[in-house]
């Protein structure tokens, strides 16, 4: 039966609009596969033996009474992996003189010293996790304690514990971009100047799903599989292969669902090292899922910066330059992405959507002993942001110019678009004062007064704060775009990017139902599997739909000219009369043709076809890559606080965005929902702390509080969308945004209402004891001002 011709104008499915995401049936009816699902034959269980201390020297590791334990299989220590590579950074950058990065390898189990609370030391493998359990508590550590250091400005300090021997006053880089004579200068010449101390806060990533792994060895092909989270199997196994010495043909990397990441499952870990050899020696597979307080202590963290931002302003409130000098406080190792988000993420986003002409940031990179830094939602494009947008503020105290009007004085014009910025960035396109100005209609700007004065009656404090942003998404690197026509009729997209969350088999599938006229509910999508994968760079900086959706429109129209030469047979037509439109071939003139699903069926049937007849439509591409978009946009928030307790509460919210062509609506809605919830999550409440020690005091929910759905107020969202021009797509991404708006939004607001008080400035989190201590000191300093 011919495949009905589908009218593009009348397209159910098509880029634009609101379908719901496929995977969501599948997964409330809880037939999702994650790594801790997984049972295999025979496998066992893995359990990791962490240090207590922060610093300190192994002595040695006694695992005699361990191994006499019931169902143990065997216990190893870095002395078993000691011939296996080092976890390195994988974004490399250069010293400011020149000289390159100090890529210092994390080893898979150190046999020298502990570094961090929760660095794994051993690891015990059993029948049950109950036995592996009861034998890695006997694991007997003998550990010689050191003096540790938590943070980057102890750490540079003269005679301050040295991390790793090899890396001079815990300094891995110290980065520079700028002129700094021309930043000076302008500096130096400006009508005024305003400078704040900023704490970009550390964060933990707490994602559902807990890291996990599975290990097999088939030692009859020397072929290892690896089962775990990633955020791109590709790019994970070219380094976990690196890190075992074999060629990376000799690895395959699965994963299933995924239960969030937010950037921090981007790389390779030394668990899941350790259970692909010890189902090499084992000859079984072998399993680990971490819990919660493992998880605390060893996934990295997000954030954790020190930074003097300042900004310089002619007479009429024009930027002249913006200068960032950060301590970026590394923990104990590098991980994959740590050296990129305080360096040039922090030079590409600071600059925003305003045209500053200098930008000058010099940061350095310092190990401590805590846990390790990795990506978070965002990896410095949220923060660039919050700092300029703090300065502002500042400036719009400084000058007397209101803080709307400064950003709408500064902002790049349409008409000035394509613009080389001084980030060096060029941005393509975006019409941000009018984006400005839809956000502060659509949350009522001018009605805030009389909320104000509501909240007053109640006796509450209430302020208002804008969050402009702009960031520079990640370059779409090299992506594969597979497209294969299967025997039970359903079509198949093989790509490289992977789906922690984000709703990408329906996105990537409304792509390609409009390229194709595909039948939307015969889409299935390979993303998991690295054999099937000849190129893919993964998910990360905002670029899964830009990266697999160009992918994707290179691949279908592969499969078009493959289609128009195997429709010419199929019709008995020359192929320069075939012509495709809305998934079918048809002879140009006539009404005669042959709708692509079933021409993907003819060739799969037909006995004999002439050589230069495709046998099928299936195609694997590999898309080169693309310049970065700038998804911008703005957002508006309000606060109550209670003076008499600090409590802080975002009663409105509202945001007016920018994603360029946004294919699916809902899921966009939804990016911008959670990317909000969670920079109102750092603004407010969530802190990590530890003690002179390096012990983690805030270990557990109970001393780390994450944002609860009473937290939150109702999202206004409106959208002002340009498309993009360095896409096919026309995308802008929009994962990271909802952090990038949310962050300076809310932590302006919180001043605009503590300014009753004269406070101009206070860090993240904003707690209730944060903030009553500054109204208090504020009140303290008044009564002292009124009796002098």
């Amino acid at each position: 039966m011919p495949d009905p011709v589908i009218d593009p104008a009348r397209v159910q499915f098509g880029v634009g609009q609101a379908v719901p995401r496929q995977e969501d049936p599948i997964l409330l009816r809880g037939q999702g596969r994650y790594t801790d699902d997984l049972a295999l034959p025979g496998q066992a269980r893995c359990v990791m033996v962490r240090s207590p201390y922060a610093h300190g020297l192994i002595r040695g590791i006694a695992t005699e009474t361990a191994r006499e334990m019931p169902g143990v299989l065997g216990i190893f220590t870095g002395a078993d992996v000691a011939a296996y590579g080092g976890l390195k950074a994988g974004f490399l950058f250069n010293n400011r003189d020149g000289t390159p990065i100090n890529n210092v390898a994390r080893p898979v189990l150190p046999q020298d010293k502990v570094r961090f609370v929760g660095d794994p030391v051993a690891f015990v493998v059993a029948e049950t996790l109950a036995q592996a359990k009861d034998a890695a508590e006997m694991v007997e550590l003998d550990i010689e304690p050191l003096d540790a250091v938590t943070e980057p400005a102890a750490a540079l300090a003269p005679g301050a514990p040295l991390v790793f021997d090899s890396v001079p006053a815990n300094t891995v880089l110290d980065f520079h971009f700028g002129d700094t004579e021309k930043v000076a200068a302008a500096f130096a010449a400006a009508a005024h100047r305003v400078s704040l101390e900023i704490r970009n806060s550390r964060v933990v990533v707490c994602p559902m799903e807990p890291r996990s792994a599975m290990g097999e060895f088939d030692p009859a092909s020397g072929r290892y599989t690896l089962h775990a989270q990633t955020q791109g199997v590709f790019g994970v196994r070219n380094q976990i292969a690196g890190i075992l010495n074999v060629p990376k043909e000799q690895l395959r990397v699965l994963t299933g669902n995924v239960g969030g990441s937010f950037g921090m499952k981007y790389g390779p870990f030394p668990e899941y090292v350790c259970v692909l050899h010890a189902a090499k020696v084992l000859g079984r597979p072998v399993k680990w899922t971490d819990e919660r307080t493992g998880a605390f202590l060893s996934d990295p963290h997000g954030r954790d910066n020190d930074v003097t931002a300042e900004l310089a302003l002619d007479a009429e409130g024009r930027f002249l330059a913006v200068r960032l000098t950060a301590l970026s406080n590394m923990g104990a190792y590098l991980t994959t992405a740590a050296p990129a988000m305080s360096t040039g993420n922090f030079a590409r986003n600071v600059q925003s959507n305003y045209a500053t002409p200098l930008i000058e940031v010099a940061t350095r990179c310092v190990l401590t002993n805590v846990t390790p830094i990795g990506a978070y939602r965002g990896a410095g494009r949220p923060e660039g942001n919050y700092f300029m947008e703090r300065l502002i503020e500042a400036a719009s105290l400084e000058t007397g110019i209101p803080a709307a009007e400064l950003r709408r004085r500064n902002h790049v014009r349409p008409d000035q678009l394509p613009c080389e910025m001084a980030s060096g960035s060029v941005y393509d396109s975006g019409e941000y004062s009018a984006v400005l100005a839809q956000a502060m209609a659509e949350a009522d700007w001018d009605g805030f007064e009389a909320r104000k004065a509501d909240s007053a009656r109640r006796g509450l404090l209430r302020g208002r704060g804008l969050g402009n942003f702009l960031e520079c998404t990640g370059a779409p690197m090299q992506e594969m775009g597979g497209i294969r026509f299967n025997e039970d009729g359903t079509v198949t997209i093989v790509t490289g990017t992977l789906d922690f969350g984000q709703g990408h088999w329906t996105a990537f599938a409304q792509v390609l139902h409009q390229q194709l006229g595909v039948p939307f509910d015969r889409i299935r999508l390979v993303q998991g599997d690295s054999d099937q994968l000849i190129a893919g760079a993964g998910t990360g900086g905002s670029k899964s739909l830009m990266a697999s959706g160009a992918a994707i429109i290179e691949a279908s129209e592969l499969v078009v000219e493959k289609g128009k030469a195997a429709a010419a047979h199929v019709l008995e037509a020359a192929a320069v009369d075939i012509e495709f439109a809305a998934g079918r071939f048809s002879i140009a003139g006539t009404d005669r043709g042959v709708g692509i699903m079933e021409l993907a069926e003819t060739l799969r049937r037909a006995p004999d076809l002439p050589a230069d007849i495709p046998r099928t439509l299936d195609v694997s591409h590999v898309f080169d890559q693309a310049p970065m978009a700038y998804p911008n946009g703005c957002h508006v928030a309000e606060v109550e606080i209670d003076p008499e307790t600090g409590h802080v509460q975002v009663v409105r919210y509202h945001a007016v965005n920018d994603f360029g062509v946004v294919v699916n609506p809902l899921l966009v809605r939804g990016q911008a929902h959670g990317g909000i919830a969670q920079g109102i999550g750092q603004a407010i409440m969530e802190h990590v702390v530890y003690s002179p020690e390096g012990q983690l005091l805030s270990g557990s929910f109970t001393d780390y509080a994450l944002p609860r759905a009473s937290d939150l107020p109702s999202f206004g969202l409106g959208s002002h969308p340009v498309p993009a021009s360095t896409n096919p797509l026309g995308a802008k991404g929009c994962g990271e945004a909802g952090c990038a708006g949310s962050l300076p939004a809310v932590m302006n607001a919180i001043l605009d209402a503590l300014g009753a008080y004269g406070i101009t400035h206070i860090d993240m989190p904003a707690q209730p004891e944060t903030v009553w201590a500054a109204i208090q000191a504020a009140r303290g300093a008044r009564d002292k001002a009124r009796h002098s």
